[in-house]
């Protein structure tokens, strides 16, 4: 077996999505089990090369994993022609210099999404990678969660019948900073940096439903800065200038309908941080970051409207559910992409979430962000090149 050694230089991972997914549970978890076998003679071994802003947090990093390389010269880096793959986990406002370089360098680029802050400056950024032949993916990492996978193979299966309708629960109480420390940078809550839950949620959700269900034709959407003063890194209170919440209604190709509530100013009422509940004419599920549970129309029951029944008096109707079993052994979904990604690089193997793929993600928050502001409903046109 033949070792071949890919160098990655890693752009953000000092943040809390760089580091403990893509780097840990992703590059080191590589390492970790021997490198990426290529199935032909050959395995690949991830080399991170750590860059970013802050000097003293990359040498702490290095120095916890043993790792030897790390630079604040994101340009010194790029003219490195050792370094195969790019990779980007910056805050948004900082992706497309960063991508548009490394483009020009002749690097593969995978990157975490939004990739741009508008849909002009997504669609620029694939054809640059296309004009310049390189391999490009971005993050979709959603579809590779174990309660996805399940609802998918149900969806392949023909279990459901005609698809009727998704519904999405997103989000938890995000701290205002004050009393108690917030879980999300503070930057996430300023629109002048790109923050939002629009941009950060509505690309998730659009490759779920394109890929699930089918692709998003139009949405409504409607939004809210619900918590309006918040403390951040250093103690200090700053205005929210970005939405905290939205709630969207997507028609999806096929007449089937998603509404899909994100909240990061939302208590816990659910199995898990997120949920989908998808209804069919055979059967429905709810799937959720690992589980999935089925009701078929064979097995289900019939409800009938009675609020004279003490809570508790009669069956629980989460109990009429079954569980879908795992009948597989699922990975870490950040690991699984990078997986796929590096053998698209490497052998040539079919991958389509790329920098297009990126673009329609960032062209439906665009357009759910325009629908709040006009209060109307807005059609979603196909991405192309």
């Amino acid at each position: 077996m033949t070792r071949r050694t890919v160098r990655i230089a890693m752009n953000g991972v000092t943040g809390r999505m760089g580091y403990r997914q893509h780097l840990v549970r992703s590059i080191l978890a590589l390492r970790e089990q021997g490198g990426l076998d290529l199935g032909n003679g050959e395995v690949l071994w991830p080399e991170p090369v750590l860059v970013g802003r802050r000097e003293h947090a990359l040498r702490a990093l290095a120095e916890r994993h043993g790792l030897t390389e790390w630079s604040t010269d994101l340009d010194a880096v790029l003219a490195d022609d050792t370094i195969d793959v790019y990779f980007d986990a910056q805050v948004t406002s900082a992706r497309v210099d960063a991508l548009t370089k490394a483009i020009a360098a002749g690097k593969h680029v995978y990157t975490e999404k939004p990739t741009a802050a508008d849909l002009a400056g997504a669609l620029e950024l694939a054809r640059l990678a296309e004009a310049k032949g390189i391999r490009h993916g971005v993050v979709q990492d959603k579809l590779f969660l174990p309660g996805l996978r399940k609802l998918k193979r149900l969806i392949d299966g023909g279990f459901f019948g005609e698809i009727l309708s998704v519904r999405g629960e997103f989000g938890y109480w995000v701290f205002e900073g004050d009393w108690q420390e917030a879980q999300r940078p503070s930057w996430n809550y300023r629109s002048e940096d790109g923050g939002g839950i629009v941009v950060d949620m509505f690309p998730h959700w659009e490759y779920v439903l394109h890929e699930l269900f089918g692709r998003v034709t139009s949405v409504t959407a409607q939004v809210a800065t619900h918590i309006p003063r918040r403390w951040d890194e250093r103690g200090e209170a700053y205005e929210a200038t970005a939405d905290d919440a939205a709630y969207g209604i997507f028609q999806l190709e096929g007449g089937a309908i998603a509404q899909i509530n994100s909240s990061w100013a939302v208590r816990v009422n659910r199995d898990e941080l997120v949920e989908f509940q998808v209804d069919g004419t055979h059967g429905s599920a709810v799937a959720g970051l690992r589980g999935c549970r089925v009701q078929h129309r064979s097995a289900t029951p019939k409800p009938v409207w009675n609020p004279d029944i003490p809570l508790g008096a009669g069956e629980s109707f989460r109990d009429q559910w079954q569980e879908v079993p795992d009948n597989a052994e699922f990975d870490n979904g950040f690991k699984a992409q990078w997986e796929l990604f590096l053998r698209h690089v490497y052998l040539g193997e079919p991958y389509h979430w790329d920098l297009l793929a990126g673009a329609r993600g960032v062209q439906l928050a665009e357009l759910g962000l325009r629908s709040a502001a006009e209060g109307r409903r807005l059609d979603v046109p196909e991405v192309t090149l």
